[in-house]
């Protein structure tokens, strides 16, 4: 016996909304556009839109859970228990946990990343949410390499993004710029520090040569990849020719474009659409503007997970895109970027990722009134 979803305005590729049934059995769509059966649980979505699930490529707003105050920490299991909540709670049904794996000591050290993907790899079965390890591997964390290459053949990593911020540290050494920024999450003096900084900087001839090994092991296993932050069209060539599919945050117009035109996934944080603009000190790129330019294929939480379903309303009230388009934003272009075939659309076939949303009213927020994971229902309101 399955359930059949009607009364509400279905999301069908191809279509747009559209008021029709969905069939669900077990975890599985296994039909749209029917009619109820005989012995058919009916769940009635009327009023409301029925989704796909949100497909996030890039959230780490999880440690605030971990480490809410400077130099507080709490349980793993807890934090990716409430981390959970929050997610099916904003419809995001798949979750990458961006984690990065710096040559810093402290938070970004080597100790807080094998807590985490330890944890996670404890926490994931009684999780609601499909959570994922997205690993950003810093390009100047030579010595760690290998494990990183055991992790990606043992299957322990579910996305692989190549980080580069010695330049910016670099840059402020030589201007003489304070590293207070540096050294209070690193618990490093400013002359020790230096010395690490230094120390690391004379072996850039090794950042190239482990960078292509780590991306040869990433494409052997079926890992997708992407870059960060990259600056030039140049950059981007560079990491798409070693497998890099995604570009994440591109810096500038021209690397936007460049990931566009050589079919790249470009993604950029849905708080920059929530917000209006980015919130960066230069005032960044404004993401909005790259949806309407068709540079942006994705958008993802980056640091507020609340920002994923109200981004697409957003828009679609402005018009930077029709919003099953902006739908797509979130859910089936991430999906397929990240080589993920069985969800990120309501067909049938596709994993029961499902939400209802009512949408803005009045220039208010969509709000989430349920989430179904793999056809069962995890968040269910009281409004429905």
């Amino acid at each position: 016996m399955g359930a059949l979803i009607q009364g509400g305005r279905v999301l069908v590729p191809g279509e747009g909304l559209v008021e029709t049934g969905v069939r669900i059995e077990e975890d599985r769509i296994a039909a749209v556009g029917v009619d109820a059966a005989p012995r058919d649980r009916i769940v009635d979505a009327s009023g409301l839109l029925v989704l796909p699930g949100i497909v996030d490529l890039h959230g780490d707003a999880f440690e605030r859970q971990l480490m809410p105050r400077p130099g507080v920490h709490f349980p793993t299991e807890v934090a990716f228990a409430d981390t959970d909540r929050q997610l099916i709670s904003n419809g995001i049904t798949t979750a990458y946990h961006a984690v990065t794996y710096s040559w810093e000591p402290g938070l970004r050290g080597r100790d807080t990343v094998i807590e985490i993907i330890d944890g996670l790899d404890e926490v994931r079965p009684r999780l609601l949410a499909d959570s994922r390890f997205h690993l950003r591997y810093e390009l100047y964390n030579l010595d760690v390499a290998d494990e990183v290459a055991d992790w990606m053949r043992n299957g322990r990593v579910d996305l692989l993004a190549f980080n580069e911020h010695m330049a910016p540290i670099l840059r402020k050494v030589e201007r003489s710029e304070p590293l207070g920024t540096y050294t209070g999450r690193t618990g490093l003096s400013e002359p020790d520090f230096l010395a690490l900084v230094r120390g690391l900087a004379a072996r850039g001839d090794e950042v190239q040569p482990t960078v292509s090994r780590l991306a040869e092991i990433a494409l052997a296993n079926g890992i997708p990849m992407a870059s960060h932050d990259d600056r030039t069209p140049d950059e981007r060539r560079h990491f798409h020719a070693l497998g890099c599919g995604i570009a994440e945050f591109p810096l500038t117009l021209d690397a936007a474009e460049e990931s566009r035109k050589l079919g790249n996934t470009a993604i950029f944080g849905a708080p920059n659409v929530l917000r209006g603009g980015s919130h960066m000190k230069d005032g960044g790129i404004r993401a909005a503007d790259e949806v309407r330019a068709g540079r942006c294929s994705a958008l993802v939480s980056d640091y507020y997970y609340p920002s994923l379903p109200q981004a697409p309303f957003i828009l679609a009230a402005s018009g930077e895109a029709f919003f099953a388009d902006a739908w797509d934003l979130i859910a089936r272009n991430p999906a397929r970027a990240a080589g993920l075939g069985d969800r990120g659309e309501i067909a049938a076939g596709q994993r029961a990722d499902i939400l209802f949303v009512a949408p803005p009213i009045g220039g208010g927020r969509a709000e989430v009134r349920a989430t179904f994971c793999r056809g069962r229902p995890v968040l269910v309101s009281d409004w429905i």
